[in-house]
Formats: C-alpha cells, sequence, structure tokens
C-alpha cells in the first residue's frame, strides 16, 4: 500500500508592513526659529531699545559739541524770512536765564537722535529679523539705508521747502499799520521757534518713512499693490488731515507743500510693493475662491 504523500507545506511569506502614511507637509517656518512666549519677546524688546538708547550718547555728544553751529542752521529759515520781509535784524528772545541751555539741551538730544538713527533702524530689524527667512535677513542692509535716507530726506524737505514759506508767511503780518502810526513788531521766544522748527522736521522725516512702511508690509505678504491702489482715494483724504496737522500755518500753500509729497511717496511705495510684494490673485482665482466660500 502506499504511503501518503507527505504533505509539502509551502513557507509563510513574511507580512509586508502597511506603508506609512505620508507625513502631513510641516508648514514653512523660518530658519532658526525660536518659539518664545509673550514675556520673553518683551524681554528681547526691552534689550534692542536699550541698546538703541546706548547708540544714541556718540551723536548726543557731537550734537552738544556743535550746538551753536546747529541752533544757526536751525534759525536760517526763520532768519530768511526776516531779511525777505526787511523786517531788520532777526532776533530770538529767551525770558528765563535756564530758557537757553534748555534749548541747546533739546536740540542736542534730537539731532543725536538723527545721527543715531541708522543704528536704531538697526537695532529694530534685529528684533524682527528672528522671524524671518534666510532670503528675507539680507534686507537687512537696504532696510537701515532706505529708512535712513528717506529719514533725513524727510527733515531736510522740512528744513528746506516748508519752514521758509511758512515763517514768511506768519511773519509778512509784522510792520507798520497803514495811516495809524503803529507799528506790529514779532517777539519770537527761542523755545517757542525750536519747538516749532523741531517738531515740524522729526514728523516731516517719520511721514517719509511711508514708502518703507508700505514695501514692508507687502514684502511679508499682508497687502498687494493692487489693493494699495484701490485705497489710494482715501489715503489723498488721509494725507490732507495730516499735512493741516504738521504745518504750522493756517493757509493751503504751505498745506499743499506737505500734502503731495505724501501722496506722491503712497505712490512710490505701491511701486516699492509691485516689486518685492505678493503677485495679486487673477480673476478667475477670485471667482473660484468666492465660490468655493459660497458652498
Amino acid at each position: 500500500m502506499a504511503e501518503p504523500a507527505a504533505s509539502i507545506e509551502e513557507p509563510l511569506s513574511p507580512k509586508k508592513p502597511a506603508a506609512a502614511k505620508p507625513a502631513p507637509p510641516k508648514a514653512a517656518e523660518p530658519e532658526d526659529d525660536i518659539e518664545m512666549s509673550f514675556m520673553e519677546h518683551l524681554v528681547e524688546l526691552r534689550k534692542y531699545l536699550v541698546r538703541s538708547v546706548w547708540g544714541f550718547i556718540p551723536g548726543i555728544i557731537v550734537a552738544w559739541l556743535y550746538r551753536e553751529e546747529i541752533l544757526v542752521f536751525l534759525a536760517y529759515p526763520f532768519v530768511h524770512a526776516y531779511a525777505e520781509l526787511h523786517l531788520g535784524q532777526a532776533q530770538l528772545h529767551f525770558a528765563n536765564p535756564a530758557d537757553l541751555l534748555v534749548q541747546y539741551m533739546l536740540i542736542a538730544l534730537v539731532v543725536g537722535g538723527i545721527i543715531g538713527s541708522p543704528w536704531a533702524f538697526l537695532q529694530l530689524w534685529n528684533f524682527i529679523s528672528p522671524g524671518l527667512y534666510r532670503r528675507e535677513k539680507l534686507m537687512a542692509l537696504p532696510f537701515v539705508l532706505m529708512s535712513t535716507i528717506f529719514f533725513v530726506g524727510g527733515a531736510f524737505f522740512g528744513y528746506a521747502f516748508v519752514l521758509p514759506p511758512a515763517f514768511t508767511a506768519l511773519l509778512s503780518f509784522a510792520g507798520d499799520l497803514t495811516g495809524v502810526g503803529l507799528r506790529l513788531e514779532p517777539t519770537i521766544m527761542i523755545d517757542q521757534y525750536i519747538e516749532v522748527a523741531l517738531r515740524l522736521l522729526i514728523a516731516l522725516g517719520v511721514t517719509f518713512e511711508e514708502p518703507i512702511l508700505i514695501g514692508f508690509i507687502s514684502y511679508i505678504g499682508l497687502v498687494n499693490w493692487k489693493q494699495l491702489l484701490a485705497f489710494s482715494r482715501w489715503w489723498v483724504v488721509i494725507a490732507s488731515v495730516v499735512a493741516a496737522i504738521l504745518t504750522p500755518t493756517p493757509d493751503i500753500a504751505t498745506m499743499m507743500l506737505v500734502m503731495v509729497p505724501l501722496v506722491v511717496l503712497y505712490y512710490l511705495g505701491i511701486f516699492f510693493a509691485y516689486l518685492v510684494g505678493p503677485t495679486p490673485p487673477s480673476a478667475a482665482e477670485i471667482a473660484a475662491q468666492k465660490a468655493r466660500e459660497d458652498e
């Protein structure tokens, strides 16, 4: 009797492990990004603010050493207005013995701050740069350079084109009253003059940073150039209000001297946004997005 054939068991093939699901793509994050709490951000901000203050000290010392030359420079629009109106020798008065010292100190602080502004802009960039990509960090030098140029340019614009006509318009009311035998003499106090001059120069320096701010917020993707262009009609209204606040005289001509550059700088900011900002979505993309939202 034949033996039954031995059953041959085939070895079980090892079970292949299930293919792992691909991990969801990690959200793009800035290189070397470190998560920090709100308090840690405040500590970092305090550190850079302290560094900025230390950077102002050399400029303040230099400005104090040349305080008289700076005062003569600041007083030029006033002297020019006196000469143009034939009011005699220009004079600035001070009522208290300490007033002149206080104004010299104020001049040293403000001019020292302007000299140290590149260092302050660099510290601002160092504060925000940890949250940026490496390619974005390459913008540090252009950011500091352009910020400084526009700030100094705004201050110079106020000094050369706004203050002289403003003081000429204001002092034009002085002089002899016809047929009355009365002469109106201006008595300008030095603290009032320095306050008006420095406030205008600083305000125009800050407002001339407008294209840099617009280019930056567009560079990080908050707005695109088409959105800025659509908002431009409202910016004309805002610029007129800002110009009315900044100009020391109520006349329209001086206000226009400030308003027109603000509008031009806004369109320059739109050009910067066109160069470095995101590409606006097409009409088809906007329609598709609206259809998805309606579903």
